[in-house]
């Protein structure tokens, strides 16, 4: 028979300024506004590493090879490959699971819901295109044209997180809504125009993956890392397929249930239930703590099912994302050295004018025309609270491309000059829409605030 250990008097100091530190970083990590702080950092690090006497160790550090193997098999990728390819389908895997659960009660709900920002958000893809291949329209650069066309939900709503809260809630509901669009409008430009041939046997092995996940769905199997493995064969599968296979995450964050799994009894009346039994038998676990396990563990069950999946999925994987996985592939992606870029070439001159233009000055054109059509139209009309002036702001916010119009670039030019002056590009027009889009955000909403 065991006894309790009696509860400490004193707390050492170490445990204290640990706890304390940890509750302070989860604070910390619920900050919307410090997740694009932290995406902004690492790429002027980035920036500065690339632009350094040191800069050679840039590029040498992202292309070192990590190599795995298992008797004679042998597979080796670089750092850039692994952040690029893998980490990032985490961050495809959330974007996922908010395009899932935005269909399911949010502003993709039903079609009187999702007119306006699917009109806006079409209306900020095609207007920027547009503007890009009136540039370049027959030359080599005109791979890049969906490039100018994607919006950084994380920049984007950190950006409109540091105007406080002058700025109305559907303002922010709108632009969230837009930019998830906006993904998907990404999405699947990437799964069309940048996949360049399929191999049939890899999508036989992606497809085998996914019907492992619906089997193990049905069977009621609800820790996400027994989700890993089936993961794992989606990803290599789409790999081997020649489909970009970030795409595994967006797919599997789209097959994520919005309900919790099926009970005889609701969680909440679980955990009554199990509370009161745990009550009456603690009287009895001074002499025999084992007794309290099985209602603990019932507990945890319960309140793990709280939360459908796909919002457990989001509230997992958040801090990990927004202080992970994208300012790591920020300071993978944004090491642009000035004099690759070669300005004073003719094509990088025009890669660059392109999105520029197309980000800073199309995109805010395009979302703003669309509405305005819309809603002259009588198609749909503006939400509760939000005036043009707040359409205005959401433009001027969807110019901030950044992590995927980075990561568009990647794919669309080969080209190293080109390649360089895209993300040059990418990062400056980024840049002025978030400072256009906050001059605008202190202007219009603090003088009538």
């Amino acid at each position: 028979m065991s006894e309790d250990k009696p509860a400490s008097p004193a707390i050492p100091r170490p445990q204290v300024l640990t706890e304390r530190a940890l509750s302070a970083l989860d604070r910390f990590s619920r900050i919307e506004a410090l997740s694009g702080i932290a995406l902004l950092l690492a790429a002027l690090a980035a920036l500065i590493w690339a632009n350094s006497p040191v800069a050679d160790s840039y590029e040498h550090f992202w292309h070192t090879q990590i190599t795995l193997g298992l008797g004679d098999f042998r597979v080796s990728r670089s750092l850039h490959f692994l952040v690029n390819d893998g980490l990032m389908t985490i961050f495809f895997l959330v974007v996922g699971a908010e395009i899932r659960q935005e269909i399911k009660d949010g502003a993709l709900a039903n079609m009187k819901l999702a007119t306006l920002p699917l009109g806006a958000a079409l209306g900020g893809v095609m207007m920027p295109a547009i503007l890009y291949m009136l540039l370049n329209h027959g030359s080599e650069a005109s791979t890049g044209w969906a490039v100018p066309t994607a919006t950084d939900i994380a920049f984007a709503v950190g950006v409109l997180a540091l105007l406080g809260k002058s700025i109305p809630s559907g303002v922010r509901i709108l632009l969230l809504a837009l930019a998830i669009i906006d993904d998907i409008v990404a999405i699947l430009i990437i799964a069309i125009f940048y996949t360049t041939s399929l191999d049939y046997l890899g999508l036989v092995v992606a497809l085998g993956g996914l019907a492992l996940v619906l089997l193990m769905q049905r069977m009621g199997i609800g820790k996400a890392y027994a989700y890993v493995v089936p993961g794992a064969i989606v990803w290599f599968g789409l790999l081997k397929t020649g489909v970009h296979p970030t795409l595994a995450g967006v797919i599997l964050g789209l097959m994520t249930p919005v309900h919790s799994k099926p009970a005889t009894e609701r969680p909440l009346e679980t955990i009554g239930r199990t509370f009161e039994e745990l009550m009456d038998r603690f009287s009895q676990a001074k002499d025999n703590p084992q007794i309290v396990v099985e209602p603990l563990n019932q507990l945890r069950h319960a309140q793990r099912e709280v939360l459908p999946p796909v919002q457990r999925v989001q509230i997992g994987l958040h801090a990990w994302v927004a202080f992970g996985v994208m300012p790591l592939f920020a300071l993978a992606n944004a090491g642009v050295s000035f004099a690759g870029a070669n300005l004073e070439e003719a094509l990088p001159q025009r890669v660059f004018a392109g999105v520029m233009l197309a980000l800073v000055l199309g995109k805010p054109l395009g979302v703003i025309l669309a509405s305005v059509t819309l809603v002259k139209l009588n198609i749909c009309q503006l939400p509760a609270g939000v005036t043009w002036r707040g359409v205005g702001l959401v433009g001027l916010l969807a110019g901030i491309g950044f992590t995927m119009s980075i990561f568009i670039a990647s794919l669309a030019f080969s080209d190293p000059s080109l390649l360089a002056s895209a993300k040059l590009s990418v990062l400056c027009a980024s840049s002025i829409a978030a400072v256009i889009g906050l001059i605008w955000g202190k202007m219009t909403f603090h003088k009538s605030a």
